[in-house]
């Protein structure tokens, strides 16, 4: 009997960040109807941002099962599951792991059912759209969290002649909590870091140095810089200057302080957030907090700030120490989906009946077909499935790392212990060797 008969379903999520598996996560749970029994299980792709006990307590999203896993082994994982296999798979990864991951599929599923495999983006989407959408091309679902977005991703399926099919419009999974109601007491004040945005020591320094200034200038606030992530640990993009050592030495007022923990306890107690594009704004904007878009490094699409053009939060600091509170459009609002009109609570109707439907289909479901082909890209697609340790065809390469057993204890020692120095190296000699060029 279907899961949209018995109300049962069997939901896998691939992640390969700590960000990736809280949408993945919180998106698999939108996704399931009301009152449904839902069995989750997580498994966390291995590689340089695999999210720490920290981060995933973090989060907040409980899973029936986790485990950490190569590319390789959880296909094989999915292959061994083929004849009774999930009903939904989220595919939570960068572009190239997400087609990867689909060409490997698409080979272990080659004499068995399969589940209805969805993807989409963690948030904003300002850079590389043709590249990361063709890279998603091939899942059911490819899911944008707005109306606007919907609208871009079809354009660029279509115009390379690709079916536009799965662009499913939802919303961002991780929107809620309680309305801005008014002032706190104290006033407070909110940045919401990014690790990659801006990205170099001058840019960081500035913005640093501007938020201890505003606290100076408003002893009665309380001014908090809430980070992502603790030095040592990663996130979906790489941090080479956290602002916990740039703030070192710089003897911030007592009202300045950092925080670290789940964004929206954070938002419950702010009256002002501030960012250079984080998409902590849409969650904030979500609630009608005041919400400001930070123009001091321009407005540019490597910032990410250009997507908030017509939103009405552009603003300087100069503006914010005046006393400036940005007023969102509501128009805009309504196309980026943070829409507070009790619209978000259907958001997410749509891809329930699109998998219900996939699900019930006569025969099961097709074979997965990405754009991506040996044939379509015989430069690029090779290189892509070659990182991910499989072939052309999307079978593991021989010799494939962790492909036929779990690692012995001195394996897992070593691989702790590399990705320790891979971590140092991007941020404390990757930097040391930049400046250096620059002399």
């Amino acid at each position: 009997m279907p899961a949209s008969a018995t109300k049962s379903l069997r939901i896998a999520v691939l992640a390969d960040s700590d960000t990736r598996w809280k949408w993945g996560a919180l998106t698999a749970r939108r996704l399931t109807p009301t009152g449904a029994d839902v069995r989750l299980d997580g498994y966390l792709l291995r590689g340089r941002a695999t999210p720490t006990a920290r981060q995933l307590r973090e989060v907040g999203v409980r899973a029936d099962s986790l485990s950490e896993v190569t590319g390789v082994q959880f296909l094989r994982a999915m292959s061994e599951n083929a004849e009774e296999p999930y009903d939904v798979l989220v595919l939570a990864l960068v572009g190239g792991g997400v087609q990867a991951m689909l060409h490997g599929l698409r080979n272990a599923w080659a004499s068995g059912g399969r589940p209805v495999v969805v993807t989409g983006y963690v948030g904003v989407v300002y850079e590389k759209l043709a590249d990361g959408l063709l890279l998603r091309h091939g899942a059911d679902l490819v899911l944008a969290n707005s109306a606007h977005d919907a609208d871009r991703f079809r354009a660029v399926y279509e115009g390379v002649g690709a079916d536009a099919a799965a662009v499913t419009e939802v919303a961002l999974p991780f929107l809620g909590g309680e309305p801005y109601a008014g002032e706190h007491d104290p006033y407070t004040v909110v940045f919401a870091a990014q690790p990659s945005v801006p990205d170099n020591r001058r840019d960081r320094a500035y913005l640093l140095n501007r938020l201890i200034e505003h606290a100076r200038r408003h002893p009665g606030r309380e001014v908090l810089l809430k980070l992502r992530s603790k030095p040592g640990e990663h996130t979906t993009h790489i941090e080479e200057l956290p602002y916990q050592k740039l703030v070192q030495g710089m003897a911030p007022p007592a009202n300045f302080r950092l925080v670290y923990g789940h964004m929206g306890e954070v938002l419950d107690r702010t009256d002002l957030l501030v960012t250079v594009s984080s998409t902590a704004a849409l969650e904030a904007l979500h609630r009608r907090i005041p919400t400001a878009v930070l123009t001091d490094l321009g407005v540019r699409e490597v910032l990410g700030n250009h997507h908030f053009t017509g939103s009405g939060c552009l603003a300087s600091w100069d503006q914010l120490d005046a006393g400036h509170r940005p007023a969102a459009d509501p128009e805009w609002l309504a196309r980026q989906g943070v829409s507070a009109d009790g619209s978000y609570g259907t958001a997410f109707d749509t891809a329930r009946e699109r998998i219900t439907r996939l699900l019930d289909r006569p025969g099961g479901l097709p074979p997965l077909n990405p754009y991506y082909t040996p044939e379509t890209a015989p430069g690029y697609l090779p290189g892509i499935l070659a990182r991910h340790h499989l072939g052309p065809d999307g079978a593991p390469l021989p010799g494939a790392p962790a492909a036929d057993k779990e690692p012995g204890p001195v394996r897992q020692i070593v691989r702790r212990a590399a990705r320790g120095a891979y971590r140092h190296g991007v941020q404390r000699v990757a930097p040391v060797i930049r400046r250096m060029g620059e002399l």
